[in-house]
């Protein structure tokens, strides 16, 4: 098990080795597995990558996250240009339910509301929008409510985890409750993580993943 002080080094370099984060800008805190960013990032795309990066590193238990955009002046735009690009990405991209999700933006923060199909589309939505210049940050509230009845079925999702995670997924206990899913137990990575959820969230009738997993390393 590495050491707080080893993992802080870990998670440094890691940024340090993603071009699209300047990691000299980002303050990094570890205390008992649980890593904190700290600092000023220029774009929300930045911030989003200095989150992935330190996700990949072995060790991480947790992570909490005080970065905060700071855009340059060339890439501050107004709330009503962000709307309208936002709008306009959302429907020249073709995962996305556009009529069905609505956009607010409040000084550079972008808020979505409404509800899709699928896990899928929800995240397709944020992306979009997280990409443009001149957000700051993205407040995801898109419901996730199945058009169909269709039941969820235990053994289906357990057989996809399967598929996806190494010896992981034999640790990972799916419980079903109406259209809710709950996964459980322990994996070694924030990876075998990432790997199940989705897994989950790809079966027909899901509506919510509740995620109870735990990092053992």
């Amino acid at each position: 098990m590495k050491t707080d002080s080893q993992l802080q080094k870990d998670v440094m370099a890691e940024l340090d080795w993603e071009p699209s984060v300047h990691a000299a800008q980002i303050g990094v805190e570890v205390k008992d597995g649980v890593v904190t960013l700290a600092g000023d990032v220029a774009t929300c795309t930045e911030k989003w990558n200095a989150e992935l990066a330190t996700q990949r590193v072995a060790g991480v238990k947790a992570l909490a996250v005080d970065l905060h955009v700071k855009l340059v002046e060339s890439g501050i735009r107004s709330d009503a240009d962000i709307g309208k690009s936002a709008r306009s990405v959302m429907a020249w991209t073709s995962a996305i339910q556009a009529d069905s999700i609505q956009i607010m933006v409040e000084k550079g923060f972008v808020t979505l509301t409404g509800g899709v199909d699928w896990k899928f589309q929800k995240e397709a939505a944020a992306d979009a929008v997280r990409f443009l210049a001149g957000v700051v940050g993205v407040s995801n509230q898109i419901t996730v409510t199945p058009s169909g009845q269709a039941a969820v079925v235990k053994a289906d999702i357990e057989a996809a985890i399967q598929r996806a995670a190494t010896e992981d997924g034999k640790r990972i206990s799916v419980g079903v409750s109406g259209h809710d899913v709950t996964l459980s137990g322990s994996v070694h990575s924030w990876a075998e993580r990432d790997l199940a959820t989705p897994s989950a969230w790809n079966s027909p009738g899901v509506s919510k993943v509740i995620d109870k997993m735990t990092l053992a390393y």
